[in-house]
């Protein structure tokens, strides 16, 4: 199970990032900032083109790098010399890196990016051999339920949680638009695929609660629940009333 000990704690969101002060989420300095204060770390997992697991949280690579194309496309190698926008910063890292950076210092949140297909066995194996040889607190989770019942199979000592939420914005505008039918957002907004994963936690969108399915996930079922991504002051107080622990960005709590 999560230890909720550990866990249940501000958990900053890809790192204590500060675009203003050149500090790039999902990098080093961003995770290190963040153990120095304490705070828990969430990141972003997606596959190099050799399946090599690699802390990012686009699909592609021109919002925060200097380079172009998809990630999926990216030689691990060329990852580790690509300069990121803003930043005297190189190097997109490894998942290795990440564990050995953060070297059990705080708890980390890791999620395995989906784009609704089987993903790469070689990426899904290489983060299950590195979870189940890493001695810190880290606990693994997606979106996509197949992914996190993929990774029951391969690292079950783990422990793994499902993100989920309304499946809408605020304003109707239904999430994953281009890859999932009305009928599977509703059946994922109520965790009905999250059987054959066996969550031990989940993380909900801050701007969906409280919802009755979060109440069940914390009464019923007895399971931790964080919230994402908590970034104002009623995000903060609806946190604090709704969920277990923060999942924030934007501030410091």
């Amino acid at each position: 199970m999560l230890d909720r000990g550990k866990f249940l704690r501000p958990i900053a969101h890809r790192g204590l990032h500060d675009a203003a002060k050149g500090i790039v989420e999902n990098t080093a300095p961003a995770f290190e900032a963040a153990i120095a204060k304490g705070y828990g770390i969430e990141c972003d997992l997606r596959p190099a083109a050799d399946g090599t697991p690699l802390v990012f949280h686009d699909l592609d690579l021109a919002r925060l790098t200097e380079g172009s194309g998809s990630i999926a496309d990216l030689k691990p190698g060329c990852a580790a010399k690509l300069p990121f926008k803003g930043a005297k910063l190189t190097g997109i890292l490894t998942f290795a890196d990440l564990l050995a950076l953060v070297a059990g210092r705080v708890p980390l949140l890791a999620e395995i990016k989906s784009e609704w297909t089987s993903p790469s066995p070689a990426f899904m194996l290489a983060i299950a051999m590195l979870a189940e040889t890493y001695e810190g607190p880290l606990a693994l989770m997606s979106f996509d339920p197949a992914v996190m019942a993929e990774m029951r199979r391969l690292a079950p000592g783990i422990p793994r949680g499902i993100v989920t939420g309304s499946y809408r914005f605020p304003d109707g505008t239904p999430w994953y638009p281009d890859q999932l039918t009305d009928a599977r957002r509703d059946a994922l907004a109520n965790i009905e695929e999250s059987v054959l994963a066996d969550p031990y936690f989940y993380a909900y969108d801050v701007r969906g609660l409280p919802s009755p399915v979060a109440q069940r996930i914390r009464g019923e079922l007895g399971l931790p629940l964080f919230t994402w991504t908590v970034r104002t002051e009623k995000d903060r107080r609806t946190a604090a009333d709704h969920a277990d622990a923060a999942i924030f960005e934007g501030y410091e709590p």
